[in-house]
């Protein structure tokens, strides 16, 4: 599909005769189509996720983001994205799914914050004009705070960014201020972190509020959030589900942030081996979701 620069691509799964149509958005940072990350994420979430719903009759592509593996064309400089450039690429894959597969109309399913971008794709401020090729949003993991404040509570979560700390939240809070920090300033272990141009994704990243994105959706939605989950929370599937009085919500009390079952003594397991199966529960409600009789 036409992008910004070059083309945008992706995978379709065009099972006969389809039903429904999901376009699969990826979650933060280099994060391929199959939910892959050459900083060492390995999990095949989104392919296996494409394929358990092709079995139930459902279309999906699942897309490379622009600027990214082979969506790199589509933007020179990854780092110059945006989530409302995401949002826009969003909605346009919806629309080319939706004709390939002989649909009205796609369901946006974002992962993490490919939730975000789901948001704001149906929150935009023309929104009879945003959302035509979305039937509804399947928001899987997905942040219902502001990105600054998770970011914080992983921080704190993890021990070894103990020395650390203080410097991150600050570091954190200058950002949420649309400001820059010289990276030089920062102790050597951060100064990756916060590169130009990842500082500038952050400062875009850090202004959106979920919940209040999620005010102006009057879509259908379902929201599915795991108990075992490193990095979202219940909290924030609350806040979603508070704010979208029409969503539907599943509990999984032992998914991980990887839509998959956590393995016992072994908290990342579900981030490095692909053959780990989903939860199965998860395309079993989303395929449900779907069929649900609506005006």
């Amino acid at each position: 599909m036409p992008g910004p620069a070059g083309p945008l691509r992706g995978e379709a799964l065009l099972p006969d005769n389809p039903r429904a149509a999901v376009v699969i958005i990826p979650g933060s940072g280099p994060v391929d189509r199959d939910g892959n990350s050459p900083q060492g994420v390995r999990s095949d979430s989104y392919r296996l996720l494409a394929e358990a719903l092709g079995a139930q009759g459902i279309s999906t592509v699942r897309i490379d983001k622009r600027g990214m593996f082979d969506s790199a064309a589509a933007l020179p400089d990854a780092d110059s994205a945006t989530i409302a450039g995401y949002a826009e690429d969003a909605g346009k894959w919806a629309g080319a799914l939706a004709a390939r597969s002989g649909q009205s109309c796609s369901w946006l399913a974002g992962h993490s914050e490919g939730g975000l971008v789901a948001l704001v794709a149906a929150a935009a401020d023309d929104a009879a004009e945003a959302v035509t090729p979305v039937c509804g949003l399947i928001l899987l993991a997905t942040p219902g705070r502001p990105i600054g404040v998770l970011m914080r509570e992983q921080i704190r979560a993890n021990p070894a960014n103990a020395p650390f700390e203080v410097e991150l939240d600050s570091a954190i809070g200058v950002l949420e201020q649309g400001a820059m920090i010289d990276p030089e300033t920062l102790s050597p272990p951060l100064r990756p972190l916060f590169r130009a141009g990842l500082q500038s994704y952050m400062i875009q990243l850090f202004a959106y509020d979920p919940a209040k994105l999620a005010q102006r959706v009057q879509l259908p939605v379902l929201i599915v959030q795991g108990g075992r989950d490193l990095q979202v929370g219940a909290v924030d599937a609350d806040a979603l589900a508070q704010a979208m009085p029409q969503a539907n919500r599943l509990d999984l009390p032992q998914m991980t942030h990887m839509l998959k079952t956590d393995q016992p003594d072994q908290p990342f397991a579900t981030y490095t081996d692909p053959s780990l199966p989903l939860v199965p529960e998860v395309a079993a409600a989303i395929s449900d979701f779907i069929a649900i009789p609506r005006d």
